[in-house]
């Protein structure tokens, strides 16, 4: 099994409403509950629909 580390944006505040992103940009996480189930994802898309939605 593969140790993964976790990022979550320099600019979330000391909130729990923020998500994190897998170094291998393959997934995504509640930063509330590390522990819980990820989000498998397409990273290119994501950033393709975020940019579309602003």
């Amino acid at each position: 099994m593969q140790n993964h580390t976790w990022r979550k944006s320099t600019r979330s505040s000391n909130g729990s409403n923020c998500v994190e992103v897998r170094n291998d940009l393959t997934a995504v996480r509640d930063s509330k509950n590390p522990t819980g189930p990820t989000l498998s994802v397409d990273f290119q898309a994501l950033v393709r629909h975020l940019r579309a939605e602003s």
